[in-house]
């Protein structure tokens, strides 16, 4: 299915206005970055890298788009021509997905002519502004979590695609497992559910329902023990089940007091093995309170679907070079107030001392030249309009996972503080014009 129209009317008037002046075809460098952090994070996390090149491969015109677009008058007749044979043919250049990023970090470099480049800007930041707000915010959960798994479960709280999105973005930032089957069926994540309270009040008792759901499911399973009165809950669950019974999960009440009580009368029935799953509108801050509660597993929804309060993370596109006339390379930049960037094609590395992060330096210019004790952040993710890593959806997902789980270490403990600060290390500019 085409991606082309995935996108805003003025990316086309632009198009077709470029064309009329003769600059369409500058060469042009346009940069993805961050002018700061959502209020008091201390990093971000990169995440939709590569369902992004996915979409940019499908972002053709065919009959019915232009259709649409001619009939609409946003383009004319001759802008749809050149539409009909659209195909971005540029290189990107990239921090690799699950990276950490910072104000001023130059995640995505699109490199093409004004009209192939230009066109991708509203694909490049829908997709990348909400799977990086997701995974930013999951990864404060996970670190929040104490290393206790956390299963993604806000599908029914984002668009259906949103959703399948949201998991993915999840996962590599270290969800363990997600409740949406497609995002398990697409990218390999791995699938969990047993059974909402609707399944209880369809049955005539709370036992009845548990039989049912053992039956069908096993032991292993997890009961829903809040649906009438928890107490009585957890006692039928393990008249039914026994001491082997996987687990059971709490959606309701004072969480801290709940899980402590559930713990202490599983344990005395016997059920020491028994897991508590505690699910009821967790974020970060939920989670963190729940530290020293015996809680074995997290569900999270809204919350992480939603970026637990910052739904996009603020990410740009803006032009940084083009070509002049005669073919020079001329840096450029917005200047208006508050809003200013630095001009020019760009290269990042991240300064470690003993393994920790301390500084994020962006150099500006051709020279690609590693700074002293710097890791390089950015790699090609396509050249001249091709994938250059070509592995599967699933793979390009663990990948990211792995990079992420290990790009975190960098981090100095404050990173992971839940209080407001500012970002947990500085972003400085070098320039080496050549």
């Amino acid at each position: 299915m085409s991606t082309a129209l995935l996108t805003d009317h003025y990316e086309l008037t632009m198009v077709n206005a470029a064309r009329a002046s003769r600059r369409a075809d500058r060469d042009c460098v346009f940069e993805v970055f961050a002018r700061r952090l959502p209020e008091g994070r201390r990093y971000g996390v990169v995440a939709g890298t590569q369902r992004l090149l996915d979409a940019i491969q499908e972002f053709h015109f065919g009959q019915a788009e232009l259709a649409f677009l001619v009939d609409q008058k946003v383009v004319n007749d001759d802008t749809a021509e050149w539409l009909s044979n659209y195909r971005f043919q540029g290189t990107i250049r990239g921090y690799h997905e699950g990276e950490v990023y910072f104000p001023g970090s130059p995640l995505l470099v699109v490199e093409g002519t004004f009209a192939e480049a230009v066109i991708l800007e509203t694909l490049v930041l829908s997709v990348l502004n909400y799977d990086s707000a997701v995974a930013s915010a999951a990864s404060r959960m996970v670190q929040a979590s104490n290393q206790r798994p956390l299963i993604e479960m806000g599908a029914r709280r984002a668009s259906e695609r949103s959703g399948v999105a949201a998991a993915r973005a999840a996962y590599i930032a270290g969800f363990a497992a997600t409740s949406n089957l497609e995002a398990g069926r697409t990218y390999g994540i791995p699938t969990r559910g047993t059974a909402a309270h609707s399944f209880t009040l369809v049955h005539d008792s709370e036992e009845e329902a548990f039989v049912a759901q053992v039956e069908a499911m096993g032991t292993d399973t997890t009961l829903l023990i809040d649906t009438y009165n928890i107490e009585e809950g957890v006692n039928t669950a393990i008249a039914v089940a026994g001491t082997a019974l996987g687990a059971v999960r709490i959606d309701s009440g004072d969480l801290p007091v709940v899980v402590s009580q559930v713990r202490a009368q599983l344990d005395a029935l016997g059920a020491t093995d028994t897991k508590i799953v505690v699910t009821n509108d967790l974020n970060e801050h939920t989670i963190a309170g729940l530290r020293g509660s015996p809680v074995d597993v997290f569900g999270v929804g809204t919350s992480v679907v939603t970026g637990s309060g910052a739904p996009a993370v603020g990410l740009v596109y803006k032009l940084v070079a083009r070509t002049s006339d005669s073919g020079e390379w001329v840096s450029v930049a917005k200047k208006s107030a508050q809003k200013s960037n630095p001009g020019g094609r760009k290269t990042a590395f991240r300064a470690l001392h003993a393994g920790t992060a301390t500084e994020e330096v962006v150099v500006v210019g051709s020279s690609k030249a590693s700074p002293t004790g710097a890791r390089p952040l950015m790699v090609t993710l396509m050249d001249t309009g091709e994938r250059v890593d070509r592995r599967s959806p699933m793979e390009l997902t663990e990948a990211a996972r792995a990079h992420h789980l290990g790009v975190i270490t960098e981090l100095p403990g404050a990173a992971f503080s839940l209080q407001s600060g500012e970002p947990i290390v500085p972003t400085r500019f070098l320039s080496q014009e050549v």
